[in-house]
């Protein structure tokens, strides 16, 4: 279920609201009793454990606790994402007299609306898919939906609180007597309506509540000039693609599993010719370069430089005298992960925004190279942590370029952002179940750079972590 509500308050302040763990939860939050830190994982995640008050026939059942990882960011927009999961550990066991209850997936979007009548207004949204466990919600199907809607049925005040949270070994517990009035404007929906008013920067846009994908009655025509960052059409002709290959395998075919296809380039929506005017956005088109393959690498260290690897598809380009490029995202862990993409064209345009991109230094590179993220099949949870807000990735994370005679490396580094593990460590444990597409571009500044092109697109389908391969790499 989710609960929807629109608060005259910044969204810093109830930001802060939702983070507290201390006794002035009581004040907005009626199924709150007690709270503690169980462990600081990093700035965006920690350990919480969490004592529920659903005042549901106490007598006959018995009360309900909540292990559980709580992982936030903020947009660039403003807008806060709040998101929690069961987790289990080891300073967090069991609790004597408690059943312990399962969070599937839950958590806060916390938006900015236009204000109204010179009133700050945010929409809050709080959704929770829980498992209450024990034999009341088999037996008292009532019970399972008594609870929820006591949990939802809040949302945050006006009054900005500091987040405080006890922590779990020190504080003992303390029980206030009687709950804070809850705030109106509060409804309880299976589905979320768009909300018009709902506030979009200048930089990107952002709906993540969304299908990300657009309704063919939305998609304008493409009508764009091939000029400074496009291609020449006497050079974007045939490309023979005999000999590239890859070891994780293509498939066109929709539910297919542990493979990856071309995503459409009108699924994503990118700057267009007059956006340093109008901040207007076009469907993104047909790519510059085309994707000719996936590997799909794992070892016990960071694999750089993949494209020195014999026989793999920037060589095989370099055979054929196409420029590739290889997009290498780096996914720490025990065992470290690459997914790698090879895009090649016929050659680069000079003085294109791509040729630029791919010669310019690091600094430019960094402060152009973007991702645009989306989720089209996947967990409620998993679609608010990925989101679809387009990611300057040089800003977010570390990344390495390599240039070579023709082709250019871009290791991505994701293990460097305390924010993209955090999205790493709820993504990973279900990643079998989710189909994840993905385009690559260099950001448009000014009106020469303009329209945005994408580098290319891909879909992933149900990515199997057992089907990665060790690679051969030369010293």
């Amino acid at each position: 279920m989710k609960a929807v509500g629109v608060v005259e308050a910044s969204c810093e302040a109830i930001f802060q609201l939702v983070m507290s763990m201390d006794t002035t939860r009581f004040e907005w939050d009626c199924s709150f009793q007690y709270g503690s830190l169980v462990e600081e994982v990093d700035g965006h995640t920690a350990i919480l454990y969490h004592r529920l008050q659903l005042d549901w026939f106490s007598a006959f059942t018995w009360p309900r606790d909540l292990c559980y990882v709580r992982y936030w960011r903020r947009n660039d927009d403003g807008s806060y994402v709040v998101l929690f999961q069961s987790r289990e550990h080891p300073n967090c066991g069991p609790q004597p007299g408690f059943v312990r209850a399962h969070i599937e997936s839950g958590g806060f979007n916390i938006s900015p609306l236009k204000s109204r009548n010179g009133r700050v207004r945010t929409q809050v949204q709080h959704l929770m898919q829980i498992d209450l466990k024990g034999w009341g919600v088999g037996y008292l199907p009532s019970f399972q939906q008594h609870s929820l809607l006591h949990m939802l049925n809040s949302v945050a005040d006006e009054s900005q609180i500091l987040p405080r949270i006890p922590v779990m070994d020190n504080m003992a517990l303390s029980v206030s007597s009687k709950k804070g009035k809850k705030t109106q404007d509060s409804t309880v929906q299976t589905s979320l309506p768009a909300d018009e008013s709902r506030h979009s920067t200048v930089e990107e846009e952002s709906d993540e509540d969304e299908e990300f994908l657009l309704p063919e009655s939305e998609l304008e025509p493409s009508t764009r000039e091939l000029d400074a960052d496009g291609l020449d059409e006497e050079d974007s002709g045939e490309i023979d693609f005999s000999g590239f290959s890859g070891n994780l395998r293509r498939d066109d075919r929709d539910n297919s599993r542990d493979c990856w296809r071309i995503s459409d380039g009108n699924n994503f929506r990118v700057r267009s010719k007059n956006f340093i005017y109008d901040k207007s956005k076009v469907p993104a088109g047909k790519p510059l370069m085309e994707l000719v393959a996936v590997d799909w690498f794992k070892d016990v260290k960071r694999m750089d430089h993949v494209a020195k690897r014999k026989g793999c598809a920037v060589q095989v380009a370099a055979e054929k005298g196409l420029f590739s490029l290889a997009i290498n995202l780096q996914v720490p862990g025990t065992t470290n992960y690459s997914m790698v993409f090879y895009f090649v064209s016929k050659k680069l345009i000079p003085n294109s925004l791509l040729q630029r991109f791919v010669d310019g230094d690091d600094e430019f590179r960094n402060s152009r190279f973007k991702l645009i993220p989306s989720v089209p099949k996947g967990s409620w949870i998993v679609r608010q942590s990925v989101g679809s807000t387009p990611c300057l990735l040089g800003k977010a994370v570390d990344i390495t370029y390599i240039r070579g005679a023709n082709y250019l490396e871009i290791d991505v580094d994701i293990g460097s952002s305390t924010v993209a593990n955090g999205v790493l460590g709820l993504v990973c444990g279900v990643i079998t179940t989710l189909v994840v597409d993905m385009a690559f571009l260099v950001q448009g500044h000014t009106y020469e750079e303009l329209p945005e092109r994408l580098i290319g697109a891909v879909r992933m389908s149900h990515i199997e972590l057992s089907s990665a391969v060790v690679p051969v790499l030369e010293d």
